[in-house]
Parts: structure tokens; C-alpha cells; sequence
């Protein structure tokens, strides 16, 4: 294949049978199963030369060779939406995310988004996937904070290796209930078994159901029953930090999804903030360092909690 974005090589090491879907999934951490699969059906896997078959099974010391191919032109609607840009220049933006703005066009949530908001600013995003252009990494609906966007695919391959070799740092800060320690935490994360619109920790036993996931945590002050974290990503799984609070008990104030089911202080969403990024430029090689202040509806919940 000419017309690629990314290659990745991979050689299966492993002893026992795996389904390929499933092993890649768990190797590059920006694409779902279904893009995977999407991907096999298109030819775009080879696997000891050959293209790779839906629910094929791997074997010990199979070659696998993925490359990613530049999408086809969107069909997304470009609409005209107020941009908080950080940073620009002929590479890429920074964008500071506001809170209950979804990322990319999905299932209920095909216009409003902030791809149909960079469609409209930028004519020359890159390709990033089926309905994600310029997308190199994403943040939850009512998480707030910085994203870098890509415009045009030789930036989309330089940030995306970067996350994929997590040299790009990514630190969030957020309000968690109760005393909060400091801590690494270490585990595996999928497709909660029970719920499919939510992650989980997950055994290790379940294999190429879940992926490593690592995150830093440092407590910055304890209010009340409440603690104000900083949580720096090893790793970038959906739900990490929410799912690594919720895992040791002290989960993010205002999750309802992964804690308590009704909102306190009528809050609209979890009180989580991505504060700073740092990566190196795609082109020139320069360190890119952005800070985010706290915005205001973070400042309110620690308000109240101070005066409750």
C-alpha cells in the first residue's frame, strides 16, 4: 500500500492463540477494535505476507506489518463554532477544550462537535482516522483542557509516535473524593464485561481484552473530604483516570458514571481538567510546553467544597 498514514510492525511473541482484532487493539492504543477490523477487511494487515482474515488467530512468531491508510474525503458538515486556540502554526493547533463539547462525530452526536468546529477553521486538518480528522488524541465530553490537532498528515505521524512511545506528556488535574495518596497505579483496562459503554479494571488473565494502563498520581490538597490531584498518563486508555480513581475508591467528583450515581453540588459533569501537554514538534524537533489555567466551573467546585 502507497497511501498510508502510519505503518506499525509487529512480531507476536506469545505462546498461546490470539485473535489478530484483538492483539492489535491492545497494541496501538488511538484505534478501537472496530477500526482494526475495519482495517483487515480493507487489506491493510499483513500478516507473514499475506493479507490478514477477519477473526484470524494468531501464531508464535507471526510477522504482522499494519499500515494505516489516509481516509478518504469526510463528509462531515464544517459549522462554525468558537475556538479557544492556544497555539498555531502551519503544523498544528492547541486547543483548549471546554467542558460537554463531544470531540468527534458519533452515533447521536453528528454535528456540534469539535471536528465540525475545526472543519470550518482549518481547510487542511489531517486525515486521522474515519470521522476524527486532525484528531491525534481525544478528551471525554465534560473533561476540559488541551488537545493538540494535527494538520496534516506528516504532523498526525509525529504526535501519533509519540503517543504510541508515550514521550508526549499529558498531566491532568482533578478533584477526587476522600484522602487521596500518592501513588502509581498499574493495571489493565477494557470493555467492562457487563456494561459496553463503560471501562474497567480487568484481570490480567483476560488476554488482548485489555490493555496496560498506567497512571501517575500526586496529591496537591486535601479539602474536607476531598482531595485536589494532579494525575500524569503513562499510558492513554478511554476513562483512564476516571476508571484508576473509581478502581481505588477515591473516584472523580462528579463521575456519575463511575461513582456515585447523582450529581453533588448540582454539578454537570466530573471536576477533571487536562492542565498541561509537552511533546516535540513534529517538524522543527522543538519542546512544546502548554499550561492550561484552571477554568472557571473547576474553580466553583472547589469553592463549594471549601464552603460547604
Amino acid at each position: 500500500m502507497t497511501d498510508c498514514l502510519e505503518t506499525h510492525k509487529f512480531i507476536f511473541d506469545k505462546n498461546n492463540h490470539a485473535r489478530l482484532d484483538l492483539f492489535l487493539t491492545s497494541c496501538l492504543e488511538n484505534f478501537s477494535r472496530s477500526q482494526i477490523q475495519y482495517f483487515i477487511k480493507n487489506g491493510s494487515i499483513i500478516v507473514d505476507g499475506k493479507p490478514a482474515k477477519p477473526s484470524q488467530l494468531l501464531h508464535y512468531g507471526d510477522n504482522i506489518i499494519v499500515e494505516i491508510p489516509s481516509p478518504k474525503p469526510t463528509d462531515i458538515i464544517a459549522e462554525s463554532m468558537e475556538l479557544s486556540i492556544v497555539y498555531e502554526d502551519s503544523c498544528l493547533l492547541v486547543i483548549n477544550k471546554p467542558p460537554g463539547l463531544v470531540v468527534h462525530p458519533a452515533p447521536g452526536h453528528n454535528s456540534g462537535t469539535l471536528v465540525n468546529g475545526l472543519l470550518f477553521y482549518c481547510k487542511d486538518l489531517s486525515g486521522g482516522g474515519f470521522i476524527r480528522p486532525g484528531i491525534v488524541h481525544r478528551l471525554d465530553k465534560d473533561t476540559s483542557g488541551l488537545m493538540v490537532v494535527a494538520k496534516n498528515n506528516a504532523a498526525h505521524i509525529g504526535l501519533a509516535s509519540q503517543l504510541e512511545n508515550r514521550s508526549m506528556a499529558r498531566i491532568y488535574n482533578a478533584v477526587c473524593v476522600g484522602a487521596v495518596k500518592e501513588m502509581c497505579i498499574n493495571n489493565f483496562i477494557g470493555r467492562h464485561p457487563r456494561d459496553r459503554k463503560k471501562m474497567a479494571v480487568l484481570n490480567r488473565g483476560i488476554m488482548w481484552k485489555a490493555r496496560t494502563a498506567i497512571t501517575y498520581i500526586e496529591p496537591l490538597e486535601r479539602i474536607k473530604n476531598y482531595t485536589l490531584i494532579s494525575a500524569r498518563l503513562g499510558t492513554g486508555r478511554t476513562h483512564q483516570i476516571r476508571v484508576h480513581m473509581a478502581h481505588i475508591g477515591h473516584p472523580v467528583l462528579g463521575d456519575t458514571t463511575y461513582g456515585a450515581k447523582k450529581q453533588p453540588f448540582n454539578l454537570n459533569g466530573q471536576i477533571l481538567h487536562a492542565k498541561q501537554i509537552k511533546f516535540l514538534h513534529p517538524s522543527s524537533g522543538e519542546e512544546m510546553f502548554f499550561d492550561s489555567p484552571l477554568p472557571d466551573y473547576f474553580i466553583q467546585a472547589l469553592d463549594l467544597i471549601k464552603n460547604m
